[in-house]
């Protein structure tokens, strides 16, 4: 890095986008990962998707007992 950066020039929020939406990279075990793999094999589906279903199934349940 350099020891001084000049921002005199630079403009607050020139790339924000309020609409934009940030996809969260979520790292796995590499056990959990194959066997995720695995499964999603079976079944014709991306590994995402199938993280995705679980996700959404294990929300659902935490949001009843809250």
């Amino acid at each position: 890095m350099k020891p001084h950066y000049d921002f005199s020039k630079a403009e607050r929020g020139k790339f924000y986008r309020k609409e934009a939406r940030i996809r969260l990279p979520i790292y796995l075990d590499g056990e959990l990962q194959k066997r995720l793999e695995r499964i999603a094999l079976k079944k014709g589906r991306d590994v995402g998707e199938v993280v995705s279903d679980l996700l959404i199934k294990d929300v659902e349940l935490l949001e009843e007992l809250t």
